[in-house]
């Protein structure tokens, strides 16, 4: 059964289609914003099985960071936040699902200038967010949340720039969908 099943998922990420699936892969787009601070954008994926608490329990990883949203051809100070979570969905038959997760990783700030070497420019990372997500008819998910971070620093302690308190948004597609 173990076995079956792995190999369905393995199948399933180079054909797209496997009778037997329970799987959901949703990769997609996330946008997230400090409040107070920069937009940054990356990608996220979040993984579950319907075995997993009756597909309840999802994991995932996501990157994101402002050079692809606020630094995009602008001064402001680069940073990148590589992040692992863990999520609990409510309401699995329903299309609008509030969840938690947990979340933790690791942020690093590029300062680009010598005068700013003696401050901290990385941390790791460990936040919660309470949020819900859309189901669409189609493999099409959209999920909204706030956080909050509990590594924030102020600048001697910890990076200045990574505050405590933000949103996010991710658009994501489930790849291994049934067809």
């Amino acid at each position: 059964m173990i076995i079956a099943g792995t190999m369905c998922w393995m199948v399933n990420l180079w054909s797209f289609n496997c009778q037997s699936q329970d799987s959901k892969l949703d990769v997609g787009f996330r946008m997230n914003k400090a409040i107070g601070l920069y937009l940054e954008s990356g990608f996220s994926a979040n993984y579950s099985h319907h075995n997993l608490f009756n597909d309840r329990l999802y994991f995932g990883a996501s990157y994101f960071s402002s050079r692809l949203g606020s630094a995009m051809g602008s001064n402001a100070i680069k940073q990148d936040n590589y992040v692992v979570f863990t999520s609990w969905y409510f309401r699995e038959t329903k299309k609008y699902r509030p969840f938690l997760r947990v979340n933790a990783g690791y942020f690093n700030s590029d300062y680009e200038s010598e005068i700013f070497k003696d401050l901290d420019n990385s941390s790791g990372i460990f936040s919660f967010e309470a949020g819900y997500s859309r189901k669409f008819l189609t493999p099409l998910k959209w999920a909204i949340s706030a956080g909050y971070n509990l590594s924030a620093g102020d600048g001697t302690n910890g990076s200045g720039t990574l505050y405590p308190i933000y949103l996010q948004s991710t658009l994501s597609w489930n790849i291994i969908a049934k067809r």
